[in-house]
C-alpha cells in the first residue's frame, strides 16, 4: 500500500550559521549504513544488470497479455469501488473519534494519571506500527469475511497515526489559556475542550482529511485478504489469470485513488486559506447581545460542512455494519485468537523474515532515494530549467504514487515469481515515487537569498546548486530519506501476503493455521523493529537539524 503515509518531516530547510559546518555523524553514518545495506541486499537478492534486464522482459510480455484492459461487469466494480469508499471512511471516522481522548491522555500536557498515559502512548506506538493490511488479516479471523473487518482494520491502525498528529498539535498550543481557565476552576474536561479542542480544531480537521486520503488508499487492497472493497474483484482476476480484467481494475484503483487526492487537496487548500483568511475575532458574525456570536457565512458553511460529514461517516457506518456477526459468535471468536496470542513464540523463521523485510526496505529506499533526488533536482529550477520535463515527471510521479505497493508486487509475482525481487521492485518503485515528492517540495523551499548571491557573482548553475542549494537541503533529505524508510518497512511486512518475500507470508500462514502465538511472536518483532527505526530518525533529526 501506498500508501498508506502519514505526516512528513518538515520540509522547510534550516539556516545554518554562516561558515561550514563540521559533518554530524548522522549526516555521514546514515547514508554509509544504507549504502553497505544495499550492496548486501544486491549479492543477497541476486540484483544484477542480466537479472533485472530479464526482469524486465518478463514484465513486458505480462503486459502485452493485460492488453487492452477489460472491467467486466461494470456494476459489480461500482458496487465494490463504492464499498471501499464507505470502508475508509468508516474506520476514519470511528478513529478520529477514539483518537481525540487518546491523544489528549498521550500528550505530554495530561496532568493525569501517570499509567493513563503510559497506557495511550503505547496504544498509539503498536497501533500505528502494524499496518492496516495485517489488521484486516487478524479481524477477518475475528468478525469473518466483508467490510466490516476492512473498516474495522483502517480504524485500529489509523488510530496511532491520528492520534500522534493530534498529539502534537495539542502539545504545540500556546499554554497561557489553558492555565488561565484552570486557575478559575474548570475541570480537566471543560478546560480541555475550551481551550485545547476548540483551538486546535482547524488542524485536526487538515489532519483527518489527510488521513482519509491514505486510507482510501489502503482499503482499496484490503479484498485481496477478504477484508472487502474492489482489492476483492482484483484477488479473483489476478488468481483466474485474467491479466486483461486485472489490468482494467487497477486503473479503475488509480483512477478513483487521484480524483479522491484531488478532493482532499482541495478540500485541505480551502481550509488553510479560512485559517489565514479570518483571525479568532473574525470567526462569528454580530448576535443579538453583545455576548452571544452570531452566523455569518462563514459559521453557516462550517456547521454545513460538518454536519455533512457526521451525515456521510453515518452512512458509512451503517453500510460497514449491514451485517454484523451475533455478539455472542462476536465474542466468543475475539476471545479465543487473544488467547491464541500468549504466549509469544519467537523462532528462527521469524528472525529470518523480519530479517527479509528490513533488507528489502532499506534497499529498496537506497534506490528509490537516489532516483527520486534525480526526479526532484529535474523537476526544480535550480538546476535544470525545462517546464515540460518537470510536469511530465511530476505527473508520472503522482500516476506512481496512485497504484499501491501490493498490486505492483501482485505484478511482479505474476511477471517474475514468488521471492522477495518482486517485492524490492515494488519497494524500490514506491519509494521513488514518495521520495521525488518530499525532495521536490523541499527543493522548492529553500532559501532564494544564497543562490542569488551566488548567481551574481557569475557562479553556474552546477555551482550554485552544489553550494546554495544542497547545504540547505541536506537536512531534509536526511529526515525524509528516514520517513521514506519507515514506510518502506511497513510496507514490506505485508508483500509476503501476496508472495513478495518479507515477513508477509509467514504471518499469513500463522494465521490460516492459527498458530496465533507464532502471529504474535511476529507483531511484537515488527513493532520493536519500526519502533527501533523511529528512534534512530529522532536522532538523526536532533543531530543534522
Amino acid at each position: 500500500m501506498p500508501q498508506t503515509l502519514e505526516r512528513p518531516p518538515a520540509t522547510q530547510p534550516t539556516r545554518r550559521a554562516p561558515g561550514r559546518p563540521r559533518p554530524s555523524v548522522a549526516t555521514i553514518g546514515i547514508p554509509l549504513a544504507y549504502v553497505a545495506v544495499t550492496v548486501f541486499a544486491l549479492w543477497w537478492l541476486d540484483i544484477r544488470p542480466a537479472a533485472l534486464l530479464a526482469g524486465f522482459e518478463d514484465i513486458a510480455r505480462l503486459v502485452q497479455r493485460m492488453v487492452p484492459p477489460t472491467t467486466g461487469d461494470p456494476g459489480s466494480l461500482v458496487s465494490l469501488a463504492i464499498e471501499t469508499l464507505w470502508i475508509a471512511i468508516a474506520g476514519t471516522g470511528i478513529a478520529t473519534i477514539l483518537s481525540v481522548p487518546l491523544a489528549a491522555a498521550a500528550s505530554r500536557h495530561f496532568a493525569g494519571p501517570r499509567v493513563i498515559g503510559w497506557l495511550a502512548r503505547g496504544t498509539i506506538v503498536v497501533t500505528r506500527a502494524i499496518p492496516s493490511l495485517v489488521f484486516a488479516l487478524i479481524l477477518v479471523r475475528i468478525v469473518g469475511l466483508g467490510p466490516l473487518a476492512g473498516g474495522l482494520a483502517i480504524a485500529f491502525h489509523s488510530v496511532g497515526m491520528i492520534g500522534k498528529m493530534f498529539a502534537d498539535v495539542f502539545e504545540e498550543l500556546e499554554p497561557s489559556p489553558r492555565e488561565a481557565v484552570r486557575a478559575v476552576g474548570a475541570t480537566r474536561a471543560q478546560n480541555f475542550v475550551a481551550t485545547t479542542l476548540s483551538r486546535a480544531l482547524p488542524s485536526l480537521t487538515s489532519i483527518v482529511l489527510y488521513r482519509l486520503d491514505i486510507n482510501i488508499r489502503a482499503s482499496a487492497v484490503l479484498g485481496l485478504v477478504g477484508a472487502g472493497g474492489i482489492g476483492l474483484a482484483l484477488q479473483t482476476a489476478i488468481g483466474s489469470l485474467d491479466y486483461r480484467r486485472a489490468l482494467g481494475i487497477i486503473l479503475v484503483i488509480v483512477i478513483m485513488l487521484l480524483a479522491l487526492e484531488l478532493v482532499a487537496y482541495l478540500a485541505q487548500r480551502a481550509l488553510s486559506e479560512h485559517a489565514e483568511e479570518h483571525s479568532a475575532a473574525q470567526l462569528y458574525g454580530e448576535g443579538r447581545a453583545a455576548a452571544s456570536p452570531g452566523w455569518n457565512r462563514s459559521r453557516i458553511l462550517r456547521v454545513g460542512s460538518g454536519l455533512a460529514a457526521l451525515v456521510v461517516f453515518a452512512v458509512s457506518l451503517a453500510q460497514v455494519l449491514a451485517d454484523p456477526p451475533s455478539f455472542g459468535r462476536l465474542w466468543a471468536n475475539t476471545a479465543r485468537v487473544l488467547s491464541g496470542f500468549f504466549p509469544p513464540v519467537f523462532s528462527p523463521d521469524i528472525a529470518y523474515g523480519i530479517f527479509e523485510s528490513v533488507v528489502m526496505a532499506l534497499s529498496a529506499t537506497t534506490f528509490g532515494v537516489v532516483f527520486g533526488l534525480v526526479i526532484a533536482v529535474l523537476s526544480t529550477r535550480h538546476l535544470v530549467r525545462f517546464e515540460p520535463l518537470s510536469l511530465a515527471l511530476r505527473g508520472l510521479m503522482v500516476l506512481l504514487r496512485g497504484v499501491p505497493d501490493i498490486i505492483f508486487a501482485l505484478l511482479f509475482v505474476a511477471a517474475l515469481g514468488l521471492g522477495p525481487f518482486a517485492g524490492f521492485l515494488a519497494l524500490a518503485i514506491s519509494c521513488t515515487a514518495l521520495a521525488a515528492k518530499f525532495f521536490t517540495d523541499s527543493l522548492v523551499r529553500v532559501d532564494p537569498a544564497p543562490l542569488r548571491a551566488l548567481e551574481a557573482t557569475g557562479a553556474g548553475r552546477m555551482q550554485v546548486f552544489v553550494s546554495g542549494v544542497w547545504p540547505q537541503f541536506v537536512p531534509s533529505f536526511i529526515g525524509n530519506s528516514l520517513f521514506t524508510s519507515d514506510l518502506a518497512l511497513r510496507e514490506s511486512a505485508v508483500l509476503g501476503i501476496v508472495g513478495a518475500g518479507g515477513i508477509g507470508f509467514l504471518l499469513e500462514e500463522s494465521i490460516a493455521t492459527l498458530h496465533y502465538d507464532t502471529t504474535a511472536g511476529i507483531l511484537i518483532a515488527l513493532v520493536v523493529v519500526v519502533v527501533a527505526l523511529e528512534a534512530v530518525a529522532r536522532w538523526a533529526r536532533r543531530k543534522v537539524i
